[in-house]
């Protein structure tokens, strides 16, 4: 298995704006040692490290652990996509690096929301794509999922990934019909792949049944060669422990076949961040 959504973090000052005492648990230093004993006791063999901060200095400290790990199977990071100079500079920087497999950007957390459709954005997203790297998207839902759905259209040649399924409102019946509508838009679209993770939601219990609704809507229209599991620890933590995590969707998986639950949790993973150049997986 792969987990194609695990976090790090050290906390320091200017980092992590995002996260403070609010968040309980979560409002500490997660560390490389830390996730692997995590990994290791649910029998997962690597994970993909995905940025939790907009800087510079979150990548390359995930980039640091992918030196010294060799569990780190790739590493979605994170460049000033509004900047496309600097943005081109960071990107030639990067992938040097083989373990640097994608970007993403806090868009959730961005005041704009025209930020996806900006055309410095496009201009870095198209720089992307020639890198054959995939593009992260997280907390699409409200703002941004639509607008998703616009740049998976009009950029045919990158790879979007939508994380945590857009973040679907399962608890509000009128908004899910929204959701729903762009959620199958989206993968309408050949260039599109999701992540069941995240899926911790406000006011819906986290096991197998109450999420059955959102794996059969997501197994319906992507298929488990366009989607991928995902624990986003630690911030999963909150609902439930890891292992706890990846039971509730192995629960789900048991009606696949073999051939798609190795799909499922290894094989669009590796297809999505190009890991068997790393020498990882067959497909």
């Amino acid at each position: 298995m792969i987990d194609s959504h695990l976090h790090l973090w050290e906390l320091g000052p200017g980092a992590y704006a995002w996260l403070g005492p609010q968040y309980g648990e979560l409002f500490r230093s997660y560390g490389e040692a830390e996730a692997r004993e995590n990994l290791d006791g649910a029998s997962v063999g690597g994970a993909v490290l995905v940025q939790a901060d907009d800087t510079l200095a979150d990548t390359e400290s995930m980039l640091g652990v992918a030196d010294r790990n060799s569990w780190v199977l790739g590493v979605v990071g994170w460049i000033p996509l509004d900047k496309p100079s600097e943005a081109e500079k960071e990107l030639q920087r990067f992938v040097r690096n083989p373990a640097f497999r994608g970007v993403r950007h806090l868009v959730h957390d961005d005041p704009r929301d025209d930020f996806l459709e900006l055309p410095a954005v496009r201009d870095s997203l198209s720089m992307l794509a020639s890198h054959r790297l995939a593009f992260d998207v997280p907390d699409a839902f409200p703002r941004h999922l639509g607008r998703t759905v616009q740049l998976a259209r009009d950029l045919p040649e990158l790879t979007v990934v939508l994380d945590h399924l857009g973040k679907p409102p399962l608890a509000d019946a009128a908004a899910m019909d929204v959701w729903r509508a762009d959620f199958r838009a989206f993968a309408e679209l050949p260039n599109t792949v999701a992540k069941v993770s995240g899926l911790h939601l406000p006011g819906v219990p986290y096991t197998a049944e109450a999420l059955r609704p959102l794996w059969d809507e997501a197994m319906d229209a992507f298929g488990p060669g366009r989607l991928m599991f995902g624990g986003d620890w630690p911030v999963s933590t909150l609902g439930a422990p890891y292992g706890r995590t990846l039971e509730v969707l192995l629960e789900l998986a048991e009606e696949l076949t073999s051939a798609e639950r190795e799909e499922f949790l290894e094989g669009t993973a590796v297809r999505t961040y190009g890991l068997h150049e790393r020498g990882i997986g067959a497909n």
